[in-house]
């Protein structure tokens, strides 16, 4: 586990970038002088207003600024490009039409929120790779493309099928991450969560599968890349085979090296000591050595100290399927979660809980229903880069394709099974 240990302390450009440095209330004096340049800057382009409320909080500016390394023109052509790219497909509209079924097929090919929280209080995923098969991705694909699940009208160059997926990114940022911020019971209670933490099991997955959901994963990447910036914390991957680490070399550069930085790749041996220095074992499902009852398509398995302090209404004991959002209500004493989407053609906006306001709002502006978050896109790459890529898939495809060539051979070779770290 050297290689792990070795990432627990990153420094980029001479900056600390572990949690909860580059955030709110822990920022330098010259991370407070880029956020506040951004702000002049973005607001000369029209693109930020102040308020009260301002148009897009504090810790969604320090997102883009924290992947561009504080760059005030380089985070503005990202937000920019995102801001052109969420309106010419309406991702308001998407999140609060589509449909419930068609979200659900959706989340159950992505990271899973276990409805805990790691030793920092940010939401823990599970994300099971084996559950992809290519019957399951292509069945899913064709549906997806065939009909429009939302009434959200698209810039038409943008894949249904993505769209689906980014309605998941509007879940972690307006439901999951609300939520936990409000949760006093962890170690930085005046910095709002962004972030998520992920554990990605990659047991009982063949080369041949690796290869056939290339194109699937690396199209996902590069856009969210591109539009969601720094909400991706740690990530541990469980039960990789013993050719990941070839694997990994194509893998790893759909991210950026701060991203790449934050992976840990584990043995069996170190699995469960490893998830207890970040994730509590009562929030570690047990297929992991931990306590928690929780298999993949579960819906979460709520942390008892979040069901205390929710207060369930119109009959709601749990959260229901499909889109939710927080939304202000009692003159912003509380937080009313709506559940959204459309069900049978229908829509529904109903409330089905509500929780006290807890995080101080001193100096944070009020949360925006714009912002957006995901993997940190390349740090030497632009966004049109990132873009682009999406278009180049098959350039990226006949490299990829001369690498399986050599990794199949090398497959063919006697080898010990070892654990790529």
């Amino acid at each position: 586990m050297a290689e792990a240990q070795a990432h627990r302390t990153v420094s980029v450009g001479g900056h600390d970038i572990g949690y909860p440095h580059g955030h709110l209330g822990y920022l330098t004096q010259e991370e407070e002088n880029s956020l506040e340049s951004f702000k002049v800057f973005l607001q000369e382009k029209g693109l930020y207003t102040r308020g009260p409320p301002a148009s897009h909080d504090d810790q969604t500016l320090l997102r883009f600024l924290r992947a561009r390394r504080w760059i005030v023109k380089d985070a503005y052509g990202q937000f920019k490009d995102t801001e052109e790219w969420r309106q010419a497909n309406q991702l308001e509209v998407l999140y609060d039409t589509i449909d419930v079924d068609a979200y659900e097929q959706t989340r159950r090919l992505y990271p899973q929120w276990t409805g805990r929280r790691d030793r920092r209080g940010i939401p823990l995923y599970l994300f099971q790779i084996r559950h992809l098969d290519s019957k399951t991705v292509s069945t899913y694909e064709k549906s997806a493309e065939s009909t429009n699940a939302s009434k959200a009208q698209t810039d038409g160059s943008t894949p249904q099928r993505l769209l689906r997926l980014f309605a998941l990114y509007e879940n972690l940022t307006r439901f999951a991450q609300p939520l936990c911020t409000e949760m006093m019971d962890r170690e930085h209670p005046r910095t709002p969560i962004t972030l998520s933490t992920n554990i990605v099991d990659v047991s009982q997955v063949s080369l041949r599968m690796f290869w056939n959901l290339k194109a699937h994963m690396q199209a996902a990447s590069t856009l969210a890349t591109a539009h969601y910036p720094e909400t991706l914390d740690r990530i541990f991957i469980i039960g990789a085979p013993y050719f990941f680490s070839t694997v990994w070399g194509w893998i790893k550069r759909w991210f950026d090296p701060i991203t790449v930085s934050k992976i840990f790749i584990l043995s069996a041996s170190e699995v469960k000591t490893t998830l207890e220095e970040f994730i509590e074992p009562r929030n570690i499902p047990k297929l992991y050595g931990g306590e928690l009852e929780f298999e993949f398509f579960d819906r979460p398995n709520l942390d008892p100290q979040i069901k205390e302090v929710l207060i369930w209404e119109n009959g709601y004991t749990d959260f229901p399927e499909g889109p939710a959002y927080w939304v202000p209500v009692d003159g912003g004493k509380r937080l009313a979660c709506i559940a959204v989407g459309s069900k049978g053609g229908k829509e529904r906006r109903e409330t089905v809980c509500t929780i006290p306001v807890a995080f101080p709002k001193e100096g944070v502006t009020a949360p925006t229903e714009t912002a957006v978050s995901a993997p940190a896109p390349a740090a030497d790459a632009t966004v049109q880069d990132a873009v682009e890529g999406v278009e180049k898939l098959s350039i990226a495809n006949k490299v990829a394709n001369e690498m399986e060539e050599k990794v199949a051979v090398k497959a063919q070779e006697p080898q010990a099974a070892t654990t790529a770290t």
